[in-house]
């Protein structure tokens, strides 16, 4: 199950649609429902707040307008999982000396 901080990936139609951040999970008035909080990581962000059974945080299908939509947690990558790549030589020189600080003057 989702929880808060995690970034999620949502389905629409069983396509990858928008990444959305989970911010806040209250649960609702109703057994097994709860208010799920999403900043949706769009330009601009948006937030968004839908109440939603606990198994479709969970990842089950659900519909929304008559749409399908789906909740995927994305994996975290630990540093430690990745994998340093060796650094290719492009040929360049080092500078021999090193570069200048220029300070801006005020008039």
């Amino acid at each position: 199950m989702a929880r808060e901080g995690d970034v999620i990936l949502i389905y629409y139609e069983d396509k990858p649609t928008v990444f959305a951040r989970v911010e806040d999970i209250r649960p609702d008035m109703k057994k097994d429902w709860y208010h799920i909080t999403l900043l949706l990581l769009t330009i601009p962000t948006q937030t968004v707040t839908w109440i939603l059974r606990d198994a479709y945080i969970e990842g089950e299908i659900f519909t929304m307008g008559g749409k399908s939509m789906r909740l995927e947690v994305v994996k975290k990558i630990m540093l430690k999982e990745v994998k340093k790549q060796p650094v290719e030589d492009d040929g360049r020189k080092p500078p021999k000396k090193p570069g200048v600080i220029v300070p801006f003057k005020k008039r």
